[in-house]
């Protein structure tokens, strides 16, 4: 028996300004085809059951053109393996913040698929020896979780969740969405599962033996830069799903080709340069860059760089390059400044950065802003000020 894991598809994602020439976001279109090549893979693996651990959308209101592609998807899927229970979670991204609201994910199951939305529901599949506990983001923000143990005689127990397992990922989260609740890893690994699926992490990997993010299938977050270093910090080749055995606990990863790459150039140093020196290394990394970058999506860093001699860049040529790739990101980065913080008093001195980011870490919030991003936000805010002032 074997099943698919798939998980983070965002349909209607949409990201930078250009379009199809049907008007369509060109990213959202790429999201679109990468699932559209995911389900041709699918339906070629012939799995006996596949498994979609949350945030089919993008939105929790997607476009009615998203909602129209996505049941295609999914009827070709029901089409074409007829037998195959598909299971269908809600994550974070699908769940209204009103449970008045309701779920447009119900809609997928008159195509006979188990949509699993508000509260966790144990699926049981005699026939394939198979038990799905299936717990959507709402019951993992209920006053009272569901308790994470195996239920019944099926031989193969699978456990699907979609949240960020505690402790794994690093204090950037530089691949990881913020919204998942906090899975403690140890219940996990106690619960005796034969295979863990999840979702909510964009990058593939193993938490543990037999507990498995399966990654999203295309770069769907604002920062796929951080996608990108944490694939090469893991040794992962790309996108893609998930293709498991739970008796032997072999899982072979199935890669998607994405319709265009997502590159990061090696970083310039900017210090001691004038501006025609960056000009000459911007076109030098550029220009070897295999393949080129029209049509892909390309960030340069340039370090401690001043504002004055940024300026001075040739900015034609510059935006030549934005006109050629779907995205082209000059990440121009200041110098780092030394802050000295007077004295006259006994003890140090907070400075004004430190002030403000103290009080946003005390204040009260509403329950729907993310503290740590706006305190982010602040110290980002205040050390562009602090710059400008330093360079005049």
């Amino acid at each position: 028996m074997r099943f698919a894991h798939l998980a983070d598809l965002h349909l209607g994602f949409r990201q930078y300004h250009r379009q199809t020439a049907s008007g369509l976001n060109q990213r959202e279109a790429d999201v679109a085809n990468a699932f559209r090549q995911a389900v041709d893979q699918v339906i070629a693996a012939r799995p006996d059951a596949i498994l979609v651990a949350g945030d089919l959308f993008h939105s929790v209101r997607p476009t009615n053109l998203s909602i129209l592609f996505a049941f295609r998807q999914f009827q070709r899927l029901r089409e074409a393996l007829p037998e195959a229970p598909i299971v269908l979670l809600a994550g974070n991204h699908d769940t209204p913040r009103s449970t008045e609201t309701g779920s447009i994910l119900a809609l997928f199951a008159t195509l006979g698929v188990d949509v699993v939305a508000d509260e966790a529901r144990r699926l049981a599949y005699p026939r394939l020896g198979l038990s799905v506990l299936a717990v959507p983001h709402a019951a993992l923000l209920s006053p009272t979780p569901p308790a994470f143990r195996p239920e019944g005689t099926e031989p193969h127990q699978v456990l699907m969740l979609h949240g960020e397992v505690e402790g794994l990922f690093p204090p950037e989260r530089s691949a990881l969405e913020y919204g998942g609740v906090l899975l403690p890893r140890a219940l996990l690994q106690a619960g005796g599962f034969s295979y863990v699926a999840l979702g909510h992490y964009h990058v593939q990997r193993e938490v543990a033996p037999r507990i498995w993010y399966s990654g999203a299938l295309e770069y769907v977050s604002s920062n796929p830069w951080g996608e990108l270093a944490d694939e090469a910090a893991h040794g992962v080749p790309g996108k893609g799903w998930l293709l498991v055995d739970p008796a032997s606990g072999s899982v072979e990863r199935r890669q998607v080709s994405l319709a265009r790459r997502v590159i990061e150039l090696p970083p310039i140093e900017g210090a001691g340069h004038n501006a025609a020196e960056l000009d000459h290394a911007l076109a030098q990394a550029l220009a070897g860059l295999e393949g080129g970058y029209a049509g892909h999506i390309v960030r340069q860093v340039i370090q401690n760089l001043p504002r004055h001699v940024a300026r001075e860049m040739n900015h034609a040529a510059i935006r030549d390059v934005k006109a050629q790739a779907l995205h082209f990101q000059l990440d121009i980065r200041r110098p780092v400044l030394h802050r000295e913080v007077g004295v006259g008093a006994p003890g140090r001195r907070q400075t004004l950065p430190e002030v403000v980011e103290d009080f946003l870490s005390r204040r009260p919030l509403p329950p729907d802003v993310d503290r740590e991003a706006l305190v982010r936000t602040g110290a980002t805010l205040m050390a562009e000020v602090e710059r400008d002032w330093a360079e005049g």
